[in-house]
């Protein structure tokens, strides 16, 4: 169904803007991001995380190190500079958006 296939693509959105997010805070590896993601109702899978994740590091949003914990290796993901200029940028967007969505607060109506 077309209308599914458009608001996993919004989802999708979502789930970066999460991501960079949290990578800002903090370092962040894939289960845990998994995790909070889960508690805000995005339930994805490690085969559709780790893409995500590579492409945000390969775009320069992310850098990744590897580490050991708990006997197995571990990429911790943290964001760049250019991360934290496109998360600037999605926060300023997302704040119009949902000023005019949400509340209901047009513009172009002049309100």
């Amino acid at each position: 169904m077309i209308a599914d296939r458009v608001l996993r693509q919004l989802f999708t959105g979502f789930v970066r803007l999460h991501i960079l997010y949290h990578a800002d805070k903090e370092p962040i590896c894939g289960v845990e991001i998994m995790e909070e993601l889960a508690r805000h109702g995005y339930h994805l899978g490690p085969g559709t995380l780790y893409p995500i994740l590579r492409h945000l590091e390969e775009g320069g949003y992310l850098s990744c190190t590897t580490a050991v914990f708990r006997g197995k290796r571990r990429k911790n993901f943290r964001i760049t500079a250019s991360g934290k200029k496109l998360l600037r940028r999605a926060k300023k967007q997302l704040a119009e958006l949902v000023s005019e969505v949400l509340e209901d607060h047009d513009k172009r109506k002049g309100t």
